[in-house]
């Protein structure tokens, strides 16, 4: 990790700075999206921003990983168990972010609850019962990102919208990857809707073998997607309830997740065989305003920090891309114990 964002977090101690290290460059390896918007942050924040990432990635690692689902549950209880007492680096990382941000520790328990539903549920009735899943998923991961990007008002009136952003960016990952869920044997599309167009599990299946044309797929994923750009409308206003300073991450992320969407709908929704993916130009260019208004926000920021009168430090006031492949293969899975 950069010696800067550690510094300017006020992160001196070696151990946890190697924690934080070795989590950035799991954010850095596996979220190239959320990594680039990360880099829009403060640079005293992206640290625990790569903390939470982390741990979601090794829990994400664990469900979808080639163990026996004995041995996954066996891992995901562990993780659970050691969650705030373990030596992980990742989960000392984490330890650090939750007591600096005050993150509710309840949103992690959710968090890991909706990833053992991964072990036994291979798809949702309704759009009810996904939602279920995804406020674990997903909803509390921009729930745990608000005390991170902080807000200009009540935190709650922020939350239904950062737990909609969340649910929006999964909901995109799951109509881009249709096709490899379906090699896991998983459907994150409401079976009900896609009735609705005659389609099931089987024609799913077909269409991802052949690579065939089916309207009745497409109209299926067509009617998804349309809702999905709902969900971004609904999320966006909570915007400019964020931080001034935050703002130009939140919304390049928001840019670059619906983008994603914008190629599903540019490839005629024949993405069962291949995936919609957004080619590293267009994400840098999409990147590249938010990059101008952070400098802004930024220094404007620093300016006002240094005409105010002196604060005490965010651990006291609050409580408490390069690639590491070393790092990185080291924390895909945390052992049993560890």
């Amino acid at each position: 990790m950069s010696t800067r964002e550690l510094d300017a977090a006020g992160i001196t101690d070696p151990q946890l700075r190697a924690a934080y290290t070795a989590s950035r460059a799991i954010n850095a390896s596996h979220g190239r999206t959320y990594f680039l918007a990360t880099r829009l942050l403060p640079i005293a924040d992206r640290p625990a921003v790569h903390a939470l990432y982390g741990f979601a990635r090794i829990a994400d690692d664990i469900v979808d990983g080639d163990l026996p689902k004995s041995q996954q549950a066996a891992e995901l209880f562990s993780l659970e168990r050691t969650m705030w007492t373990g030596t992980h680096p990742v989960l000392r990382a984490l330890k650090d972010t939750v007591q600096r941000y005050r993150i509710d520790r309840d949103l992690f328990t959710d968090f890991l609850a909706s990833m053992r539903m991964d072990l036994d549920v291979t798809e949702y009735a309704t759009f009810d019962d996904l939602a279920r899943y995804m406020h674990g998923s997903a909803g509390v991961i921009g729930l745990q990102m608000l005390p991170v990007l902080g807000t200009t008002g009540p935190r709650e009136e922020a939350e239904p919208y950062a737990a909609a952003l969340g649910e929006a960016f999964q909901l995109t990952n799951f109509l881009r990857d249709v096709g490899e869920d379906l090699d896991r044997g998983r459907i994150y599309l409401p079976m009900d809707e896609l009735a609705a167009f005659g389609v099931d599990r089987a024609r799913l299946r077909w269409v991802h073998r052949t690579g065939k044309p089916d309207p009745n797929v497409r109209q299926a994923l067509a009617h998804l997607v349309a809702r999905t750009y709902a969900v971004y409308r609904r999320a966006e206003p909570g915007i400019t309830l964020l931080r001034p300073e935050s703002r130009p991450c939140v919304s390049t992320a928001a840019t670059l997740y619906r983008r994603i969407l914008d190629r599903i709908v540019a490839a005629d929704y024949a993405v069962l065989h291949r995936r919609a993916v957004v080619p590293t130009g267009q994400r840098l260019l999409v990147a590249l305003p938010g990059v101008t208004r952070a400098a802004g926000q930024n220094a404007r920021a620093w300016a006002r920090r240094l005409t105010s009168r002196p604060r005490l430090p965010r651990r006291a006031s609050m409580g408490v891309p390069g690639r590491d492949s070393s790092a990185v293969n080291s924390q895909r899975r945390i052992s049993l114990g560890e």
